[in-house]
């Protein structure tokens, strides 16, 4: 996983991506959307690896971390903010990517809000997104049993991964862990002991390090941010 100073700043507004440019795999403390005006990219994130091209929306959710590798013609995007109630999926088309930039020269919350998903994108096929999506659908999956099912060396195995995602499968796995724990501590009443043991922590105190690691704060934390009236009686065993 990525230390936690490794945060980096979106700034809302046009970017432009210079040609071959490749953005090692980082973080951001906020969510955002990426809409892709003009070029072309290949992003590898915790929802897969995706090739992007103009009219492509790209959801980061909070923490999400994702390295970027960009064509030889560059690419340009359009950095919004994610709506705290955004229902997006994590990659998809519009219709008019032209008319979210003249809304948002306006207004970028309302162009963000504006966004329709018309189709989905593919994520990439590889072995590699295979094992991303088995992660990804099940945290506590054993990684040496999905490489001796599918013939894989435990060297090959990560090494194949990290140069696809930026990342061992075994940090990949860990950061879902994470995310999926931080869904329960801000979305649900669960106490912290028990999302522990949900997520397959050994223990509460491993969860916390978990969170710290991902967010920089605990997970009590998150639990008094979502809504105070959780802290009652959630956040001991």
């Amino acid at each position: 996983m990525l230390n936690v100073a490794e945060f980096r700043l979106a700034s809302f507004g046009r970017e432009r991506l210079g040609p071959r440019l490749s953005i090692p795999r980082h973080r951001h403390r906020h969510g955002y959307i990426a809409v892709v005006l003009s070029g072309d990219y290949q992003e590898a994130g915790l929802a897969g690896r995706f090739a992007l091209e103009a009219g492509h929306v790209v959801v980061h959710q909070p923490f999400d971390a994702h390295l970027n590798h960009v064509s030889r013609i560059g690419a340009e995007v359009l950095n919004l903010p994610l709506p705290h109630d955004a229902r997006l999926p994590a990659v998809f088309r519009v219709a008019d990517a032209d008319a979210i930039v003249r809304l948002a020269e306006r207004n970028v919350m309302a162009a963000a809000q504006a966004l329709a998903p018309v189709e989905g994108v593919a994520v990439s096929e590889d072995w590699t997104d295979a094992l991303a999506l088995a992660i990804t659908e099940a945290p506590d999956r054993r990684l040496g049993s999905w490489a001796t099912q599918h013939g894989f060396s435990a060297e090959t195995l990560s090494r194949g991964f990290r140069k696809a995602y930026g990342v061992t499968p075994a940090g990949f796995r860990a950061e879902a862990r994470a995310q999926q724990a931080m869904r329960l501590i801000l979305e649900s009443t669960m106490p912290l002991a028990a999302v522990a043991a949900e997520c397959g922590y050994s223990d509460q105190p491993h969860l916390t390090r978990a969170i710290v690691q991902l967010t920089g704060q605990p997970a009590g934390f998150w639990r008094r941010q979502s809504n105070s009236f959780k802290t009652k009686g959630s956040e001991q065993t």
